[in-house]
């Protein structure tokens, strides 16, 4: 079976084929369908390996559909490229690093979530591109305002409008700020329509409704985890589902010198920082099921402030988000005697 690696990109890949007969082929194509076509459509089956990327997923299945099988990888795996000189970078020395990794089993394969999952994450990032311009537009809006001596209450963002309309702001100013409100409510609009199909979304799921037992889990952060996980078979345990999700400490050590760091942020940006914010919710509400783990909490921030003591719920909450999908099992509160 020929051996073939497809360093991907953009516009232009670079492919690298061993033949079953020790024959070298080197070449670089169109990234689109019909060049994949004309180039690998007629011949034999081959294993080829992709870097998982943006658009991976779609060359992918094109060439699961000409025959072939093909391996996705992980590119933050350091030994698949181990071959490769760092002096020179080159797309042809990167695909001979690939197809060499391919031949010798030197790479990690990555999880392909399923088309549901797929297309849970999208909405959930339509979504959050949305909020990230309303949070842009509220921030403008409270700069104007700062700028001519006033200030404007916190609160949810759906009654900035009402606070805005309530300030003895100067005609000139409503006039520079009547472009952001002209928008501010089809905005709203189509995020409650997002949120009303991500809310329908979430009654119908069970492992979502299971996971929202656990107070101060919405559904937005219970969907978002189960769309990152998609399949909680695939991970062994708690703790790397943790590391998954970018939420352990880095560590540089050598010798008896240990070192340890920020966060590695590695994984879900946005299901990161919605566990974030479900462990400063716990810091600041208190709630009856979830006192031992404010307790923990507390005395973490005691020693090293609250913005440490947030992350560390984080993981936590990351960790028992995930025994309760394996296990099958809704919420347990633990006493705050247990917890101590």
């Amino acid at each position: 079976m020929d051996t073939i690696a497809i360093d991907l990109h953009k516009r232009e890949s670079q492919l690298r084929t061993i033949t079953s007969d020790g024959e070298l082929i080197e070449c670089r194509i169109v990234t689109s369908r019909d060049q994949f076509t004309r180039t690998l459509g007629d011949r034999p089956r081959a294993r080829i390996l992709v870097e998982a990327s943006t658009e991976s997923e779609w060359v992918v299945r094109h060439l699961e559909t000409l025959g072939h099988e093909v391996v996705v990888a992980d590119p933050g795996f350091a030994p698949m490229y181990a071959s490769r000189s760092k002096r020179v970078k080159t797309d042809k020395r990167d695909a001979r690093a690939l197809c060499e990794a391919l031949r010798l089993g030197a790479y990690r394969e990555i999880h392909r979530a399923s088309d549901a999952r797929r297309h849970l994450r999208a909405q959930l990032t339509v979504r959050a591109a949305r909020v990230r311009t309303r949070t842009r537009y509220i921030a403008v809006i409270k700069a104007f305002v700062r700028r001519e001596g006033l200030s404007m209450a916190s609160g949810e963002a759906i009654h900035t409008l009402t606070k805005l309309a309530a300030l003895p702001l100067p005609p000139h100013v409503r006039e520079e700020l009547a472009p952001l409100v002209a928008v501010w409510a089809p905005l709203g609009e189509q995020l409650a329509a997002v949120d009303a199909t991500l809310t329908a979304i979430a009654a119908t799921d069970p492992v979502v409704t299971r996971l929202r037992t656990m107070p101060s889990i919405g559904p937005i952060t219970a969907l978002a985890f189960v769309a990152a996980l998609d399949d909680v078979a695939r991970i062994p345990n708690a703790h790397q589902v943790q590391g998954y999700l970018g939420l352990v400490p880095s560590e540089h050590s050598s010798g008896d010198r240990r070192v340890r760091g920020r966060i590695t942020k590695r994984g879900d940006v946005r299901l990161r920082w919605l566990l974030v914010e479900t462990g400063w919710r716990i810091l600041r509400a208190p709630n009856a099921d979830l006192q031992g783990l404010r307790a923990w909490g507390l005395r973490i921030a005691a020693r090293r402030g609250k913005r440490i003591a947030a992350v560390a719920l984080a993981r936590r909450v990351a960790g028992i988000l995930y025994a309760m999908w394996r296990d099958d099992a809704p919420f347990h509160a633990v006493p705050l005697a247990e917890a101590a």
